[in-house]
């Protein structure tokens, strides 16, 4: 508890303000508010800084990539969709085929990223970092999609996260995944609910 408390205090405040926007994203993200994009943003940019420095290269390199997703999403929530009775993208689950062919591209991504952490990096954690990485990149585009099944992933990577950046000493980024396992937890129940009076 005491080097807990100590490493909290050590905490930079770019941190901080990576992990309170990025705790706000994911709750906006739970009431299906627009500003999950803009808020997330903030958060994923200070990240790929941080990430780089802790040497978790794949994390770094996802948090560019939801710097992108980030940008299409705002889009893609925003644009009319005639598909749907509101004209806005609603939550919905994926199909059958969908969600086999998203965890073969999972997959695909995670033997990837580990080849590559393994071989071209000097990470310590390839293969949890490349795992984690590979969860989340599919569920922040599952996001981007209002698919229930994003929650699903990223309650996976959260509890996977929360030891690994204990481990790499950045206890104030644990703390917010362990926030962010729990707001996961309220997002699919809230999203299904959702999904179920749409469908």
């Amino acid at each position: 508890m005491e080097t807990l408390v100590q490493d909290i205090m050590q905490t930079s405040w770019l941190e901080a303000i990576a992990a309170i926007t990025g705790i706000l994203s994911i709750w906006l993200g739970k009431k299906e508010n627009i500003l999950v994009f803009p808020i997330g943003i903030i958060s994923v940019l200070i990240y790929v800084y941080i990430c780089f420095n802790a040497k978790l290269y794949a994390d770094m390199g996802i948090n560019a990539v939801y710097f992108i997703m980030s940008v299409y999403g705002w889009y893609n929530w925003l644009r009319p969709h005639k598909e749907s009775k509101t004209e806005r993208l609603q939550v919905t689950f994926q199909d059958r085929r969908h969600r086999w062919g998203s965890i073969a591209i999972a997959f695909a991504l995670f033997v990837i990223l580990s080849f590559i952490l393994t071989r071209f990096t000097d990470s310590d954690v390839p293969i949890i970092d490349a795992f984690t990485s590979s969860l989340c990149v599919l569920a922040m585009y599952l996001t981007t999609q209002k698919k229930v099944e994003n929650w699903i992933y990223y309650l996976v990577a959260d509890g996977i996260s929360i030891p690994l950046y204990i481990y790499k000493g950045l206890v104030l980024t644990s703390i917010q995944y362990l926030v962010f396992f729990l707001i996961a937890v309220a997002g699919l129940i809230a999203w299904r609910k959702e999904a179920l009076k749409n469908a």
